[in-house]
């Protein structure tokens, strides 16, 4: 007990002593390349075979090309001009593929 018959409720802090000091270590996020998939063919790593690539491209039909057939066929032309779309890669979907394992990396849908 101190003088005056009470204690003291909030002692004074330990001196300063640079034995017990921490250190904060803080570690950047990597950077993560964005990249765009789309009629061309993209250098990228596959992600199943781990292979550096240039991805192959093939064309699919998809909501594009049947939008474009129906409206054309609305439009009268309902004999067979309304399957050029079909033959038309710009109508058609993307579909990026590794070379090496022929695992599907990335689809460009045009819709």
């Amino acid at each position: 007990m101190e003088k005056g018959g009470y204690s003291n409720p909030n002692p004074p802090p330990p001196p300063y002593s640079s034995v017990g000091q921490t250190t904060v270590v803080v570690a950047q996020q990597p950077l993560v390349a964005v990249q765009l998939f789309r009629e061309a063919p993209v250098r990228t790593r596959c992600q199943y075979c781990s292979s550096e690539i240039l991805t192959s491209t093939a064309y699919e039909t998809g909501t594009v090309t049947w939008l474009a057939c129906a409206i054309t066929a609305f439009v009268g032309c309902w004999l067979g001009c309304c399957l050029i779309p079909f033959c038309i890669d710009g109508c058609k979907d993307v579909v990026h593929s590794c070379p090496n394992c022929h695992q599907v990396i990335a689809r460009y849908n045009r819709m």
